[in-house]
């Protein structure tokens, strides 16, 4: 009898937790404040190699967990292309995919990174926390993760969660 009142009382208690957080939205990454860990040794045919060097570049680097059959990587890859237009070096890794379509995507609509890691069983993804596509991460100048943004790079989240943090990363860094 005194069981329900209790485990609806837990229940508030835990909603109301959550909705004072302060980026309820956010999830929680482990990375935060460490080093980056390594991206897939093995590559795209003819892309260009994804290395850990480009992560510790002494510039902010973007590391984003894209596929070819993911509608919301589809629905970034523009604001990719812009990123990387304005000079913004992004290091693309493509996981659970096939080589093959991986491949012809980039071909198609174009390459917005300076290296690509091909991560066919998703081993990378799961050492940098992934959940699921796309999922974009703010390196460094030093190679330390700063920030985790879950989703695609688009609309009011974009603009209101991951460009400060890349603008604050942008800032600390110098550039």
């Amino acid at each position: 009898m005194i069981a329900p009142p209790l485990i609806f009382a837990a229940f508030v208690g835990l909603a109301a937790v959550g909705m004072y957080r302060d980026d309820p939205d956010a999830l929680p990454s482990t990375l935060v404040g460490r080093a980056a860990p390594a991206v897939p040794e093995r590559a795209l045919s003819d892309f260009p190699q994804a290395s850990d060097a480009m992560l510790a570049s002494g510039e902010v680097t973007l590391v984003n967990f894209w596929a070819s059959w993911c509608p919301p990587c589809r629905a970034e890859h523009p604001r990719l292309l812009r990123m990387e237009a304005e000079g913004i070096p992004i290091v693309g890794i493509n996981f659970k995919d096939t080589e093959g379509a991986a491949s012809q995507y980039l071909r198609e609509d174009d390459n917005p990174f300076v290296g690509v890691g091909f991560d066919p069983q998703g081993r990378t993804a799961i050492e940098w926390g992934v959940t699921a596509p796309p999922e974009t991460f703010i390196v460094g100048a030093d190679g330390t993760v700063l920030y985790r943004f879950a989703g695609p790079l688009v609309g009011s989240a974009y603009e209101q969660r991951f460009l400060p943090a890349l603008e604050k990363a942008q800032a600390e860094a110098g550039g």
